[in-house]
Formats: structure tokens, sequence, C-alpha cells
């Protein structure tokens, strides 16, 4: 598969991101974004500065309103909010060729029906050959060039490796997996736990606490992953593991910095009021306690996340909640 050309359907940080990156790789570059402004920034002054601030763009990436530019490309990649990504898709089918690679960016699963990514890209695009990219990976580090590597799953391997190889870069290494279940879970619950991580920094509990906090969260990530025949290696790996540690681990994480400011004591809507960006964990909680109960495992720090979210119980609440569970083993 010759990866000439790249279409981007999202124009946030992460989308310019990758927009650079390609660029950079000597890829031809085309970014679809909803904001005219947006689009009209990039094409005439090579600048994001709502969502990438500080860093030029390489003149050769081309912003566009239009899904059918995108669909010209050899490869798309998919890079809305998670819980936008059934309505980008289906704006881009009609314009779509059957047998094209597309590659869901987003980290999440869907409130509204607690589907995967891929799951909805097969029903809103079901002409497309999926693939996830996922991996610990801040977007502004990518911009600048700084050293990150990610994970490409997809199910045929033949493509995988293609996509891999044509999608990567110097500094961003990209490693193949036919694990597509393991590498989406990864992405999408990671953001869960780092709310719950930056609710214990800004309540002030410590190192210990936050370690524990990563340590047990990543125990609930392997149990809903092995339920729903994840494998281990790969929850071990960059989309697992690597994500939850670099996602729990900075306030440059919007979740990790939101779990923060509800520990301090701010009020939700406020704090999502102040952002431009979305925050995946807020909305990807309901849908991770939806898979819990569907398949009969025990997520009690991903619960009280969703239960701070929702109104149900407050912070301290849960923290009691948490520190009164009967102890028990470990494995």
């Amino acid at each position: 598969m010759q990866v000439s050309s790249v279409g981007i359907v999202g124009g946030g940080a992460w989308g310019t991101a990758l927009a650079q990156t390609l660029a950079l790789a000597g890829r031809n570059v085309v970014l679809w974004a909803y904001e005219p402004d947006t689009i009209r920034e990039i094409n005439e002054h090579h600048l994001n500065r709502n969502y990438l601030p500080g860093v030029s763009l390489e003149p050769g990436i081309r912003a566009t309103g239009k899904m059918a530019d995108i669909a010209a490309q050899d490869v798309v990649l998919l890079v809305p909010p998670a819980q936008n990504l059934r309505a980008v898709a289906s704006e881009l089918s009609p314009h779509f060729s059957a047998g094209r690679p597309a590659v869901i960016c987003a980290k999440g699963i869907e409130r509204s029906s607690g589907k995967l990514m891929g799951d909805v890209l097969a029903e809103a695009l079901p002409g497309a050959l999926p693939a996830i990219l996922s991996g610990p990976s801040f977007a502004a580090d990518v911009a600048r060039g700084l050293p990150a590597a990610v994970t490409l799953a997809c199910a045929d391997e033949e493509i995988g490796r293609s996509l891999a190889e044509g999608l990567g870069y110097r500094n961003l290494r990209i490693y193949w997996s036919s694990d597509v279940i393991g590498v989406q879970l990864g992405g999408a619950i990671k953001n869960v736990l780092a709310i719950a991580a930056g609710i214990v920094d800004g309540k002030q509990l410590g190192a210990s606490a936050h370690a524990a906090l990563i340590a047990r969260g990543f125990a609930e990530l392997r149990r809903l992953g092995e339920a729903m025949s994840a494998r281990s290696e790969t929850l071990m790996g960059l989309s697992g593991l690597g994500d939850l540690i670099l996602t729990c681990g900075s306030p440059k994480s919007r979740n990790m910095s939101l779990g923060r400011a509800l520990g301090e004591g701010q009020n939700l809507e406020a704090i999502l009021g102040q952002r431009r960006a979305v925050t995946e964990g807020i909305y990807t909680a309901e849908a991770v306690g939806r898979l819990a109960s569907k398949f009969d495992v025990q997520m009690p720090i991903c619960q009280a996340v969703l239960d701070i979210v929702s109104g149900e119980i407050t912070i301290d609440a849960a923290i009691e909640s948490l520190l009164t569970r009967p102890m028990k083993s470990e494995i």
C-alpha cells in the first residue's frame, strides 16, 4: 500500500499535530476542520492558535471544509472527539470509496450505545478498511517533533504493517498490532482513570495514593480487557499502560487537569465552560460503566468517577467508599 497523501478529519490539537508530522514525513496532507476561521488561519498563516498555539505549521498542509477533498486521499485519519465519530463518518460516507483505509485516532467509547469506536465506524462508514491509532502522545509534543511511540491496530496484518510504515516518521514510531479491542480499550479507559488521578492530586492525597490509584485502575482495565478478549500484552504496552502513565501523570492531560480542578473544589460545569477542547473521560465514564455491567466486571474506581461527574455522589463520599472496601487478594 502506497501512502502518498493523507486526509485528516479534525482540526483540533491532535489532528493538527498529526498533519504536521505527516507533512514533515513528505506526505501530501489535507486537513478538514469544522470552523471556517481555523481553515483560514491554517491556509493563510500556517497556524492553529485556537488548538495548537505556538506551533508554526508546514506550509504544505492544506485545510478544507469539504469532505470530498478528504475522501480523495490515499488514507483517511479520523480525529474528531469520540462522541462525534459517528456523525463525522456519516458525513464522509457519500464521498468515500470502499476499500480505502480509515484510521480512527479518537480515544473513547460511544456514550449513547456503549460501542467501541471500531464498531461505530463499521456502522457509519461500512466500506472502510478500519484501523486504530492510539498510544502515549501529547499533541504539543508530537507537533514540535519530540519523540513519541504509538500503536496502530488492524485486524489485517498486511494492511496494518503498511499503514504503520506509511504513517510513521522518525520521531513518531508506530508499532503494529492485530489486537483491535485491546488498543481501543486502553485509549478509552485511561481517560476515565486520569480524572480519578487528577482528583487525588487536587485533594492532595499524596504520591503514594496516586501510585496506588494508577495500579488499581490498571487492574480494572485488565479485568475488562480480559472479559472482552483483549490480549494482556496489548494492555501492558503503549496503548494501555503507556498511555495510562502519561495521562495520569501530567497536568497537560485534559482529563487529569479536570480531575485536579474537581479535587480542588471547582464546579464541573464551570470547568467545562472554560474549555474549547473536549474532555473525553467525562463521556466515556458512562459507557465504561455500561460495559462493566454487561460483562460483570468490578471497576470501582471508574464507577466512582461516573458517580462524581453525574452528580450522584460527592468526591469525599466516593473516596470514603473506595477506602472502606473489603480487604482482599491483590490478584
